[in-house]
């Protein structure tokens, strides 16, 4: 025992002289140097493998394992063409003219469905082209990490869609753009091609249901004029039927013309047997004469009264002349809603006889020259990164700990 690095135990005992103090002695070995030292060290193997090791397996990977990506990119956007001076003839009966931007939504949510990633596949063999192997160091070994498990479920194919096909959606301009990566450059034209082409497809389908969706609703609305102007005719010609008349109003001029003439000589009778009455004796015999014309013109005006069955009421003639007068507006209006709706009946015909709707595109699928994908430097900084920030709040957090024990 080192009789020179002895103390008391306890500070309040005073040493005797020189000798030793009585009772145990306890020594003060320098152990808290070595405490560190282990602290380093674990601390620079933590380092080593949370850190130095997860770069270094990155690196290898992205170096020597992971796939060349290609990016084939396109852009296109809806079209309508318009139909001109036929729409502003029908002053906007049919509908037909307009651009709405609904057709560039439903295509843009199609370009994430899963019926296109079906047809797709079918079609392209979506699954074989992105699990295709990879071009490092191991040729012939599919990319574990950015590459497509070939077993994968439909489902799978449509998560794994989003990161290959990036879909940029102006809605302003009604504007799409597409981005499509694959491991072959030629590959991935192909698909952006597929998509372009399903695109298209897509825009014949929702023009062809409104073409007939057009057609259907003119021939409807056709039919209904058809049934209107045949009711209205039928009407008028019941009409005339009953009354005995062709025209009347040439009927009305002409015998409103005859009960005036008529009345006419009614009252010159009148006046001249009131003449005659005061001018000669009450037997002469010309009272007799002028009285009989009286009456024959009286009868007459009652006959022609009769043969319109107005029983000599005025009231009665206005009111067949306000009825035949009603029928023939509704009749001349069945007519010109009729020339209406076969002018837009002929119109959709002729709208369904050409492409009103297209898919016009500015810029056609490329075909990649050199790859673009992975960012390895980009891939490789943002591991490096994440793994020092977790190292250092880990090992921050163990000595905080270890110091509040201590």
């Amino acid at each position: 025992m080192n009789h020179l690095n002895a103390i008391p135990s306890d500070p309040a005992v005073p040493f005797h002289g020189t000798g030793l103090p009585p009772g145990p002695v306890i020594l003060d070995w320098p152990t808290r140097p070595a405490r560190r030292a282990g602290r380093h060290l674990a601390v620079a193997l933590s380092f080593a493998l949370c850190v130095l090791l997860p770069v270094l397996l990155s690196a290898w990977y992205l170096w020597g394992r992971a796939a060349d990506q290609y990016a084939s990119e396109a852009g296109f956007a809806v079209r309508r063409e318009e139909t001109g001076a036929a729409v502003e003839l029908l002053g906007g009966l049919t509908g037909l003219s307009g651009v709405s931007s609904r057709d560039t939504d439903i295509l843009y949510e199609y370009l994430s469905s899963r019926r296109l990633v079906a047809e797709l596949d079918a079609e392209l063999d979506l699954s074989g082209l992105w699990a295709k192997p990879g071009t490092g160091l191991f040729r012939g070994e599919t990319d574990p990490v950015f590459a497509f498990h070939a077993e994968g479920s439909p489902e799978a194919l449509h998560r794994y869609w989003s990161r290959r096909v990036e879909v940029a959606y102006d809605s302003r301009a009604g504007l799409i753009g597409l981005r499509v990566t694959a491991f072959d450059p030629v590959d991935a034209q192909a698909i952006t091609r597929g998509i372009v082409a399903r695109a298209t497809a897509l825009i014949n389908e929702l023009s062809d249901v409104a073409r007939d969706d057009a057609i259907r609703d003119a021939a409807g609305t056709l039919e209904a004029a058809e049934t209107r102007l045949r009711l209205a005719r039928a009407e008028v010609t019941a009409f005339r039927n009953a009354h005995q008349l062709v025209d009347p109003a040439a009927d009305v001029q002409a015998r409103a013309g005859l009960l005036g003439n008529l009345q006419g000589q009614l009252a010159e009778a009148l006046i001249a047997l009131d003449l005659l009455r005061d001018a000669t004796r009450a037997d002469d015999p010309r009272l007799e004469q002028g009285a009989r014309r009286v009456a024959v013109i009286e009868d007459r005006i009652a006959a022609e009264r009769a043969k319109l069955g107005l029983e000599g009421e005025d009231e009665a003639f206005a009111s067949v002349v306000g009825q035949f007068e009603a029928l023939m507006a509704d009749r001349d209006f069945a007519e010109r809603a009729y020339i209406a709706a076969r002018t837009a009946y002929d119109l959709a015909q002729a709208e369904a006889q050409r492409q009103s709707r297209y898919l016009a595109a500015w810029q056609q699928p490329t075909l990649p020259r050199s790859a673009e994908y992975p960012r390895r430097w980009r891939w490789l900084a943002g591991i490096a990164g994440f793994a020092l920030l977790v190292w250092g709040l880990t090992v921050l957090s163990v000595y905080a700990a270890l110091d509040r024990r201590g």
